[in-house]
């Protein structure tokens, strides 16, 4: 059996039979976690363990669990601070903030893989240009040299920690005032202007081995009518065949306004997956999950990206892990 290219949500803190039946179908591939289905440390890795067991090879299961206003998980984890605290400090001293990026890193990958989280849909590789409320604080710096360092060094922890890394919102969401959740961005700027700035990161980490990437659902008509995440222009030409990008493309929720220029949810999840994502999101709609995985005609995903994705090493119990503990300290250092 292979995984499809649909990734689902749930609805509460345990599987519902319903769930079960969709999470079985061939076409499902994955599973995000939102705060609604955390209740305690006990409770996420009973529920991991319980989609884990459902078919072979396991589910994806990842989380937005980047710091600061987004971390879905609270009791039991540790506090991240938003990345702009480690663009902050690197103003100070860069390699003290580069050594805390790689900390925190580490720390998010050692608690989700130690309750059967595969990945978190991070870094943010936005530039801040000061203009978008819905990035803001989640954006590490207004440069974007000092993103692509801070960054790479983030990546370098999560890989140590053995989680995989999603650079976000390809090619940039930073500049725009709207926010894709509730409407559709258009970014006046010419191709140049975003490989200058807002590509320089993706350009770095590509490099440095960045596993997926998820493009935003914005429009640059300048380059392209369509939003990023569904654009072949900016997904084959620019992204694979420009950057060498050979790792997943997930697309951002398709349940999300900014996605609403595509059609319905089936028509969505095809635009998407034929401008060259790997995987389609699905959150927070259950009657769209349905319809996607009865209505989409798609193949397997690609196995091998697939498996870049997943998790390494079963952890070992994070007290007795060193390196964890002077992490810990070091984002508690900087937090206070």
């Amino acid at each position: 059996m292979t995984l499809g290219p649909v990734m689902l949500d749930l609805s509460g803190l345990e599987l519902t039979v319903a769930e079960k039946e969709l999470l079985r179908r061939p076409l499902a591939g994955g599973v995000i976690l939102f705060a609604r289905n955390f209740e305690s440390t006990r409770q996420l890795a009973a529920l991991t363990g319980e989609i884990r067991a459902l078919r072979e090879p396991e589910l994806l299961i990842a989380v937005d669990h980047e710091g600061g206003r987004v971390q879905r998980f609270q009791e039991g984890f540790t506090r991240i601070p938003p990345m702009r605290t480690l663009g902050e400090g690197w103003e100070k001293d860069p390699s003290r903030a580069r050594a805390i990026a790689e900390a925190t890193g580490y720390v998010i990958a050692a608690e989700l893989r130690s309750h059967g989280v595969d990945f978190s849909f991070a870094p943010v590789l936005d530039v801040d240009f000061g203009s978008s409320s819905v990035i803001g604080d989640r954006a590490f710096s207004d440069e974007p040299e000092v993103i692509a360092a801070l960054a790479g060094a983030f990546v370098a922890g999560l890989t140590a920690g053995g989680a995989a890394s999603v650079g976000k919102h390809f090619p940039g969401h930073g500049y725009v005032k709207a926010d894709s959740h509730v409407a559709v961005p258009v970014d006046e700027r010419g191709l140049g202007e975003i490989e200058a700035a807002d590509l320089l990161p993706y350009r770095e980490l590509i490099k440095q081995g960045l596993c997926g990437i998820m493009p935003a659902h914005v429009i640059y008509p300048e380059v392209d009518k369509r939003p990023a995440g569904f654009s072949p222009v900016w997904l084959k030409e620019v992204l694979r065949g420009r950057l060498g990008f050979g790792g997943m493309i997930f697309s951002d929720d398709l349940s999300m306004e900014g996605a609403s220029v595509a059609g319905g949810v089936v028509q969505r999840a095809e635009a998407a997956l034929a401008a060259g994502c790997d995987m389609v999101l699905v959150c927070n709609a259950p009657q769209a999950v349905a319809e996607v995985l009865d209505g989409l005609k798609a193949g397997p995903l690609d196995r091998v990206r697939a498996e870049r994705m997943r998790g390494r090493g079963a952890s070992n119990p994070l007290g007795s892990d060193k390196r964890y503990a002077s992490a810990v300290a070091a984002i508690q250092d900087v937090s206070v």
